[in-house]
């Protein structure tokens, strides 16, 4: 079974959107796919109940008071984490995960807030030990900004691999508005914006 933590202290940075891209792209591959929600908000909930019966199908999971059970015969299990995580909820959720995406958007406030999940991800044994792969991604990304610039220099201090870029766009919040993502394919706007996924699809076994 492939299964990907979503996480980062910081809310608002991209998490539900990540988490629901790689969902939609297992469910595509075939793979008997769970979305297990531990916001409050359950974001990825609502986004799977807009999903259209037509679409890849994807279960969800309330995890959102305390982590559950994986069914039987998963094949791939995406975990969207909440913000402000506890550290003992951050050994749990890895626990269970073989990956570790941590989504970052180009300002201070995100860099100093994702910097101490970084922290608080180091001191986790698995981490350390090199047990479980952490992703950086960079979201909501204008290149040639300043902001954009400022990110890379953050980058450049990190610990753990940038793999991925997510440029800015209106096309995101328009799909979740349908339940859908750039993976199920749609307009020409939505298949160039695949080509920013493929890294992270790639190195997580979901290739295109």
């Amino acid at each position: 079974m492939i299964s990907v933590l979503v996480g980062n202290i910081k809310g608002g940075c991209g998490k539900t959107t990540i988490a629901t891209h790689l969902a939609a792209a297992a469910a595509l591959q075939g793979l008997r796919t769970v979305i297990a929600d531990c916001d409050r908000q359950r974001s990825s909930l609502n986004w799977l109940k807009r999903r259209g019966v037509t679409a890849n199908q994807i279960s969800g999971l309330d995890w959102s008071r305390s982590v559950g059970e994986t069914p039987d015969k998963v094949q791939c299990l995406i975990i969207d984490a909440p913000a402000a995580m506890r550290h003992k909820a951050v050994e749990e959720l890895i626990d269970i995960a073989d990956f570790v995406v941590v989504p970052v958007l180009p300002s201070a406030f995100d860099e100093d807030a994702s910097a101490q999940f970084l922290k608080k991800l180091a001191e986790v044994k698995s981490v350390r030990k090199q047990k479980r792969t952490v992703a950086i991604i960079g979201n909501r990304i204008r290149s040639g900004t300043k902001s954009a610039t400022g990110l890379d220099l953050f980058f450049a201090g990190l610990g753990f691999p940038v793999v991925a870029r997510l440029r800015d766009s209106q096309v995101y919040p328009a799909l979740a508005g349908m339940g859908a993502t750039v993976v199920d394919g749609g307009d020409r706007r939505a298949r160039d914006h695949l080509q920013d996924w493929a890294p992270l699809m790639r190195l997580i076994g979901l290739q295109q």
